[in-house]
């Protein structure tokens, strides 16, 4: 439930703090005044319209379960957002994304607006259907987890085996590009680490003349060696030192004569040419790891190419075993849900009766397995297609399937309808506010009203009114519920017969 709701700065209203009871809330008032602007603004708290507020702030007075959203629930929860730059929305003071708290309002909040049809598509009226046919069979919701079973397995099954058949119809053509990658792979054979020391001997080459012409300057070091060690003797200093330094010098410079002298036997040429195969290879799949992992891949494929025919036998077999289980599991569920469609079409109607209206008729037809069962529902309205019917018998026929939906489902949360009782006479509105009664013992219900049937079963009534192009909310106390179910009634004039009217309809609806 609702508990109160805060707004500040939103289109036409200024600042606004309303609490709110159990049970049906009405809000009425002129034409223009903000009714549906307050309404967009309650949505937009949590996530469920676009947001035109600076702040916006709805206390929830039960404990909703965070946890599996990773937020960390309270014994309250407080939605909020806040419009500055950008929109930001906030959980128990915790930052979400509008996407996050529309998901976790929706477990709680329903909202019907005069457009939605969303009742009475296929995926909401099997729903309903299996929550009706579980009250009077256990074993149904076993039924429908195991078609979903079947039907995952199948389809798995399914888009496995139109891979390999479709693998199938190319697979001489895989098999040669498997191949050539394999063999232009194998007759390079590159090793790890193998590009970075033929990389290392190129630059050496590079560097050939200039090493050696360096070597044959720093030699003359050598003809003063003798000069150095009499000079050291004559002055008495030790020169081991020195000789060390030297000889030194003589082995680095016979390693890198031996080594040059290698590069003059080694032929350039076939090194050159290992570089740019390397270099090939690395240029179209990356380094070396990469192109001996695409060659062990290239092996599987090719291991799986020669032997489709044996898995695609196999995948047969169990596709045509998989086809076979969910036949049988969407017969089970099939003849489930057909016992049930009779009994709800006459829960249905037992509301649309109230509501005087014809009766509604369910319509099953069969259809390819899907996520949901091998069967579509559909609903009409006296024969007569959902989509043409007018807009009155469209929110009665809404409010019916609600409260079926209620009577089956024993749910709780809240409802946010917008004009449920538009367009209706005032015996059409008083069977709307009769079933809205029923279902508020369950559900706190939200209703905006220009009709004082509906507004006179409120369990709180508030008035929107406009001034100076400004809106503001009165709640109003029992004397203010009869003066406006009057100017509902009468008009701006209020009238002494519209003012007994107003306080009968309160005595009989208290």
């Amino acid at each position: 439930m609702i508990e109160s709701f805060y707004l500040k700065e939103h289109l036409s209203f200024v600042e606004e703090k309303l609490n709110f009871s159990d049970g049906l809330i009405v809000f009425s008032g002129p034409s223009g005044s903000g009714k549906s602007l307050f309404f967009n603004a309650l949505l937009s708290v949590f996530g469920l319209d676009s947001v035109e507020a600076s702040t916006l702030e709805a206390i929830i007075d039960e404990k909703i379960n965070l946890d599996e959203f990773g937020l960390q629930s309270d014994d309250i929860t407080i939605f909020k957002c806040i419009k500055q730059k950008s929109m930001r929305y906030f959980i128990n003071s915790q930052a979400i994304s509008q996407k996050l708290s529309k998901q976790i309002a929706q477990n709680f909040i329903s909202y019907l607006s005069l457009r939605d049809t969303s009742q009475f598509e296929n995926i909401s009226l099997i729903s309903l259907v299996d929550a009706l046919a579980a009250k009077n069979d256990t074993l149904h919701i076993s039924k429908c987890e195991d078609y979903k079973n079947c039907f995952l397995n199948f389809s798995r099954t399914k888009e496995e085996l139109d891979k390999i058949k479709s693998q199938e119809q190319r697979i001489n053509e895989l098999k040669e590009l498997a191949l050539f990658e394999i063999g232009k792979i194998e007759a390079i054979k590159p090793k790890i680490g193998e590009d970075e020391e033929l990389l290392e001997f190129k630059r050496r080459l590079s560097k050939k003349d200039k090493i050696a012409s360096a070597i044959d300057e720093a030699t003359v070091i050598f003809e003063s060696e003798r000069a150095v060690n009499g000079a050291l003797e004559l002055i008495d200093e030790d020169g081991a030192l020195f000789d060390e330094c030297m000889n030194f010098l003589r082995n680095v410079f016979e390693e890198e004569k031996q080594k040059l002298d290698e590069l003059d036997d080694t032929n350039i040429e076939l090194i050159l040419d290992r570089i740019e195969q390397i270099s090939s290879l690395k240029n179209r799949y990356g380094s070396i790891e990469e192109i001996l992992i695409r060659l062990d891949k290239r092996k599987e494929e090719l291991a799986h190419y020669e032997n489709i025919s044996f898995e695609k036998k196999a995948l047969e077999d169990e596709f045509n075993k998989a086809n076979k289980k969910l036949q049988e599991s969407a017969r089970e569920l099939t003849l489930s849900r057909q016992k049930t469609i009779k009994p709800l079409e006459e829960l249905i109607n037992s509301y649309l009766q109230k509501l005087y209206l014809k009766p509604c008729s369910l319509h099953v037809k069969s259809c390819a397995p899907y996520i949901l069962g091998t069967e579509e529902i559909s609903a009409e309205l006296n024969g007569v297609d959902i989509k043409k019917i007018s807009s009155g018998e469209l929110n009665r026929l809404k409010l019916a399937f609600i409260a079926a939906s209620n009577e089956i489902k024993k749910g709780s949360g809240v409802l946010i309808l917008d004009e449920i009782d538009s367009n209706l006479s005032g015996k059409e509105s008083m069977s709307v506010a009769n079933v809205l009664k029923e279902i508020s013992k369950n559900y706190q219900v939200f209703a905006i009203s220009h009709h004082p049937q509906l507004s006179s079963c409120a369990n709180q009534h508030f008035l929107v009114q406009k001034k100076d192009d400004k809106s503001f909310i009165k709640e109003l106390d029992e004397n203010d519920k009869i003066e406006e179910l009057s100017r509902m009634i009468s008009g701006k004039d209020i009238t002494d017969k519209a003012r007994d009217f107003a306080k009968s309809l309160r005595r009989d609806n208290k």
